[in-house]
């Protein structure tokens, strides 16, 4: 998803270079409703690249908050999946059918950094507990970690009558630590109990707050509770509650997220994954005997309510000459339907000098895309 939304961005500033003829007669150009700014106009792309993608306003607004994600998220994998994983589950409550994307415009930079700092004198809207100064390293490890790391924003609009597009509806994202870090170097660990219950009383005040600005006060909300993995992590994490707030009222119903990431080859004797990680052993044993010198092979295999979903693989090599990448990702790609589960696949190639080559399996498909960097 976040690939669609930069090729939806660069798309944006090629039409409004003019470096796309004629494009904007097949977009719906509309009128944004904003009461708290004059109206402008946008474009609605009328391509829909799958029935589960959002289509997303153009130009593309980037969130005020966007650049602390940096800064407040461990890894690359929890970057991606903390707004990946909030798309999915935006998508059980406004349908990608009849809404259009937007980053977050409601949560500014300073309401962001005020309200994942701690809570004290000086900063009374901070949601991380309070110390005291007379509080130990192992007290506030214990007492008062930093729980929440950042806070992620979505919009979803929806076309009027008028053929305006007006807000219907917004996502919030909590992602928590299940680490603590120290200024020490110390590292504890916060229990997924302990991570629901303030990851709870955490959403339920965000909302409250975004019932206060104008414009919101009857917006449905949903919220989403990210366990966000350690700083060394090479799987991301994943969302494990959820709840819906209607209009006028504060999130309720809260329900369990059953999503997964799961890492290839893997040591765990869990029958639940136990089949996959036989294919993707033999997978990888196939590999090793067309050429033994890889660093390593590593699946990172997507699982919700207890089912595979999607299968990430990487596979980095030494530098190829172009006959041999050829020959080797054709090798990749017979090797994919032969040893591995019929979902959605990525395989990357990787080399020192960057990627070499992106091979994509669809689930229920024959022909797999396949593309080789620079030739």
């Amino acid at each position: 998803m976040k690939r669609l939304l930069m090729l939806l961005g660069l798309v944006a500033v090629l039409m409004i270079s003019g470096c796309i003829p004629g494009i904007d007669k097949s977009d719906d150009e509309v009128v944004q409703d904003n009461e708290e700014a004059a109206e402008e106009t946008v474009i609605i792309p009328d391509v829909q690249l799958k029935g589960e993608y959002y289509r997303t306003l153009l130009p593309f607004k980037k969130s005020a908050s966007r650049g602390l994600i940096v800064n407040n998220i461990h890894t690359k994998y929890d970057m991606r999946e903390v707004e990946e994983g909030l798309l999915r589950l935006s998508t059980q409550r406004f349908s990608p059918d009849d809404h259009f994307f937007q980053e977050g415009q409601y949560i500014t930079e300073d309401m962001a950094m005020s309200w994942i700092r701690r809570n004290s004198e000086d900063n009374p809207e901070g949601l991380n507990p309070a110390v005291t100064a007379n509080m130990t390293d192992d007290e506030i490890a214990d007492k008062a970690p930093i729980y929440l790391a950042h806070i992620v924003e979505q919009n979803y609009l929806v076309m009027t009558k008028e053929n305006k597009v007006r807000l219907d509806g917004i996502s919030i994202g909590l992602a928590m630590n299940s680490i603590y870090y120290a200024r020490g170097g110390s590292e504890t660990a916060i229990s997924d109990s302990v991570l629901e219950e303030q990851g709870t009383l955490m959403g339920e005040e965000i909302v409250k707050r975004l019932r206060s600005i104008e414009g919101l006060e009857n917006i449905p909300i949903v919220v989403g509770l990210f366990r966000q993995e350690s700083n060394n992590s090479i799987v991301p994490g994943h969302y494990f509650a959820t709840a819906v707030a209607e209009g006028g009222k504060g999130p309720s119903g809260w329900k369990k997220v059953d999503e997964r990431y799961v890492i290839f080859p893997s040591s765990s004797n869990d029958e639940k994954y136990r089949d996959v990680n036989t294919a993707f052993q033999n997978f990888k044993q196939a590999i090793d005997d067309y050429f033994p010198s890889f660093v390593n092979v590593i699946g990172r295999g997507h699982y919700a309510n207890g089912t595979l979903r999607s299968l990430e693989v990487e596979i980095p090599i030494q530098f190829f000459g172009t006959s041999e990448i050829i020959g080797f990702v054709q090798y990749l790609t017979s090797q994919i339907p032969k040893y591995l589960p019929d979902v959605h696949i990525e395989v990357s190639v990787t080399s020192i000098n960057g990627p070499e080559a992106l091979i994509v399996m669809e689930s229920g498909k024959e022909e797999p895309y396949v593309h080789i960097y620079g030739y």
